[in-house]
C-alpha cells in the first residue's frame, strides 16, 4: 500500500477530474455501451492514480489520460476477443447475428453521423474521433497510439473520405442529393 499525501490527491484531482467528460464520451463511444466505459473509465483513473507519481506537472494531462484509455481499450479488445472466440469454438450462438436492425430515422440526425462514425474501421475511427471531435493534434495522436505522424495523416484522410461517403448514402436515403448531381441533371437547388 501506498501513501498519498492530500496535496498529491489535490493535484491529481486538479489536472485528471476535468478530462473526465471527454474520456468518458470516448469511452463510450468506442466500447459496447455505457456499462463498459464506466468499467474502462474506472480502470483509466485507477492507472493514472497508481502512475501520478511519473506524470510529469505542466505537461498535458489530457493527453496523457488519452494514452492510458487506448492502452486499456486495446487491452479489453483483445480480452472480448479471445472470449468470443472461445465461445465460438464452444458452439455458442453469435448474438450480433440475431439482433435485430434498429428502424431508420425520418430525419438526418447526430445519431446518423455517430452510426456513420461507428461503421468506420476501428484504425480510422479512433484517429478520426480524436482528431475531428476530441481535437488532438496530429503528433499527439501519434504518440498516444504509437503509430507514425504520416500513418495519422493518412487515417485521418481516408476514414474522412469513408465517413462522407457513408453520410451521402444515408442522405440519399432520405432523398437528399449531393448539389453536384443535382447540377448534373440540370436541377437547381
Amino acid at each position: 500500500m501506498f501513501y498519498r499525501s492530500k496535496t498529491g490527491v489535490a493535484d491529481f484531482e486538479a489536472v485528471a477530474m476535468p478530462c473526465l467528460a471527454d474520456l468518458y464520451r470516448t469511452a463510450k463511444f468506442l466500447t459496447l455501451g455505457s456499462s463498459e466505459a464506466d468499467d474502462l473509465i474506472q480502470e483509466v483513473y485507477l492507472e493514472a492514480w497508481k502512475s501520478f507519481h511519473r506524470f510529469e506537472p505542466g505537461t498535458n494531462c489530457r493527453a496523457w489520460l488519452f494514452k492510458i484509455l487506448f492502452h486499456r481499450l486495446h487491452h479489453l479488445r483483445r480480452r472480448v476477443w479471445r472470449a468470443s472466440r472461445w465461445e465460438s469454438l464452444a458452439g455458442e450462438t453469435d448474438l450480433d447475428s440475431i439482433m435485430a436492425e434498429p428502424p431508420v430515422p425520418q430525419e438526418i440526425r447526430d445519431d446518423d453521423v455517430l452510426l456513420a462514425l461507428k461503421q468506420l474501421p476501428l484504425d480510422f475511427r479512433e484517429v478520426v474521433l480524436m482528431v475531428d471531435v476530441q481535437e488532438f493534434s496530429y503528433k499527439e495522436v501519434a504518440e498516444t497510439l504509437k503509430i507514425p505522424l504520416g500513418t495519422v495523416m493518412s487515417r485521418l484522410s481516408r476514414g474522412r473520405k469513408l465517413l462522407r461517403q457513408a453520410l451521402a448514402d444515408v442522405a440519399r436515403t432520405y432523398g437528399i442529393e449531393p448539389d453536384r448531381e443535382r447540377r448534373r441533371r440540370g436541377e437547381s437547388g
